[in-house]
């Protein structure tokens, strides 16, 4: 689900950008009375109508595809998070530190005494 996640905000982000250039690139409506007199869109690749035509059908191919990954992100956000162990519950049980992995073909051992401080004898306790 990370991943799916990761793809939707790259197609968000390259849609924006796409957005942002493709408005950039666009002429206002006060561009045309200067296109009459040949300083404008009368010289483009696209023609002196084709590049306004093109450039506004492609940006709202573009706002489809941004809004789409916004709902997209805003769905996936909305689902609640499963709680999960990490990393570590991906591991075998005996690379886990403490966890005790059972011998294969050892004898049982004797369960090992604590080891005590020599001392006062009241090591256990809290001091005051």
């Amino acid at each position: 689900m990370n991943s799916f996640h990761t793809i939707i905000v790259v197609v968000q982000v390259l849609s924006a950008l796409t957005i942002i250039g493709l408005v950039l690139l666009q002429h206002g409506k006060g561009a045309d009375m200067g296109a009459s007199f040949g300083s404008g869109a009368s010289g483009s690749l696209f023609g002196a109508t084709g590049s306004s035509n093109f450039l506004s059908k492609f940006t709202g191919v573009a706002a489809v595809i941004f809004f789409s990954a916004t709902l997209g992100l805003a769905f996936i956000g909305n689902k609640p998070a499963t709680p999960s162990a990490g990393v570590m519950e991906n591991l075998p049980a005996s690379a886990v530190p403490g966890a005790a992995a059972p011998a294969q073909n050892a004898p049982a051992a004797a369960p090992e005494t604590p080891v005590v401080p020599s001392g006062t004898g009241q090591s256990n306790q809290i001091p005051k």
